[in-house]
């Protein structure tokens, strides 16, 4: 997908493989750019998702507006 960036999570240098909402990332993460979306690597997207899981299905169910 995102080939020639890196993640942007602090210390990371591996290639970006999605990118998600900054507000979320910044969370979870220590993060080196600036933007409304950052993108992470295979590695720290996987922990993005662990992390969120909850918040996301609770989102999908229609809960919380």
């Amino acid at each position: 997908m995102n080939e020639n960036k890196e993640c942007d999570v602090q210390g990371c240098k591996n290639p970006a493989f999605k990118s998600v909402s900054r507000e979320k990332a910044k969370e979870i993460f220590s993060l080196k750019s600036e933007g409304r979306r950052v993108h992470l690597c295979k590695e720290h997207y996987k922990e993005f998702k662990k992390k969120t899981k909850k918040e996301r299905e609770i989102e999908r169910l229609g809960w919380v507006r």
